[in-house]
């Protein structure tokens, strides 16, 4: 199957699409070959944009699955639509690209895991930053003791999400938003899982979450937009707290806070703390045993998760590891069932909102 040329179908054509389009046009063993979206015209505007000239675009997401040549199908719909996406093309046999967040609920992803498995496809979750190259260095160090046994993360989404983000109208609302974690504090979720895991391309599982939600944009009329650097009024406001603080217990013994903040009034960031027995990390500086004689932080000069940006997102990293896994017929470390691990965080402090109570994991 190694010289199989796959055929990918983009369903949705927002911004993140861009980005798969991208990056499966610059694998040598894929070929876009359809994109679906509720209207054609930004089907075709993707296309023309990427130079794709041979390819079926629709306005219908059954017909699309139809489409003869497709192997893989990237859900970029809005977040509420993905767990129905991903189950539709689960059942037509598609191995699936899933934007986070999976799914809006416990049960949604109960439904996504059953149709995957049943159907025997290969998935992968846009947990993209694990691509990220001071990522995948830290990870690297933390698999080659540089830090000892690490005992303690600490990651933090913080980026002033607001009416600037085309897709902010359905996000905003907690129907279709349901939370701030949900919408970008997963990355921050999922990020503490991978570098508390021990093994280069492990994640370590939360046995129990214990969470607190504050701020001040929910129900505002006002929203500060970073990009313009200043304050304006909304008629769209937050349904839901912008700021949320988890306490996390993994089952390797380790401790993680994770937090995310809708609210700051700053630009985005993505700030890591990391602590071992034998060394820390803070970003990209480091303090380790592998470094004796140490009389000052050794700083790595990588590519930082420091802008909300999508076409700053390592998306052909995760896609060349994801074809790669279709082409060898092997799972992903950020499969679906692994994802469901982080999103179960999510929904764990959604249910400590209401009891006051630590919630133990698994929710499945």
């Amino acid at each position: 199957m190694a010289d199989k040329q796959l055929g990918v179908l983009i369903h949705g054509a927002g911004w993140v699409s861009t980005q798969h389009i991208q990056a499966f046009t610059q694998n040598p063993h894929t070929r876009i070959v359809a994109i679906s979206s509720r209207k054609l015209e930004s089907c075709r505007t993707r296309a023309t944009e990427a130079g794709l000239a041979d390819v079926a675009c629709f306005d219908s997401y059954e017909k699309a699955l139809t489409h003869e040549g497709v192997d893989i199908v990237s859900v970029c719909t809005p977040q509420h639509l993905h767990a129905e996406n991903t189950i539709a093309a689960a059942e037509a046999g598609k191995h699936i690209v899933i934007e986070k967040p999976i799914a809006n609920s416990v049960d949604e992803m109960r439904q996504m895991r059953a149709a995957v498995r049943a159907a025997g496809v290969h998935t992968i979750v846009s947990f993209v930053l694990r691509w990220n190259p001071l990522f995948q260095t830290v990870k690297a160090m933390v698999a080659d003791d540089a830090l000892g046994n690490v005992y303690y993360v600490e990651t933090d989404y913080e980026h002033d999400i607001g009416s600037w983000w085309t897709g902010y109208d359905d996000a905003r609302k907690k129907a279709t938003g349901v939370s701030a974690l949900l919408v970008g504090g997963c990355h921050a979720v999922d990020a503490a899982r991978w570098f508390a895991g021990r093994g280069e391309f492990e994640a370590a599982d939360v046995t129990e979450v214990f969470a607190y939600s504050g701020g001040w944009r929910k129900g505002a009329d006002t929203e500060f937009d970073y990009l313009a650097n200043q304050f304006k009024k909304t008629d769209k406001p937050l349904e839901y707290d912008g700021l949320e603080v988890c306490l996390l217990k993994f089952a390797n013994g380790a401790i993680g806070k994770v937090s995310v903040n809708s609210d700051c009034v700053m630009p985005y960031t993505f700030p890591i703390e990391i602590f071992g027995d034998r060394g820390t990390i803070r970003d990209n500086r480091i303090w380790s045993h592998k470094f004796p004689g140490q009389t000052a932080w050794v700083e790595l000069p990588t590519i930082l998760p420091d802008s909300a940006d999508v076409s700053h997102h390592p998306f052909q990293g995760e896609m060349d590891h994801f074809v790669d896994c279709v082409l060898a017929n092997r799972e992903s470390h950020c499969n679906l069932d692994d994802a469901i691990q982080t999103h179960e965080v999510v929904f764990a402090a959604q249910r400590c909102y209401e009891t006051r109570a630590p919630v133990q994991l698994p929710l499945l």
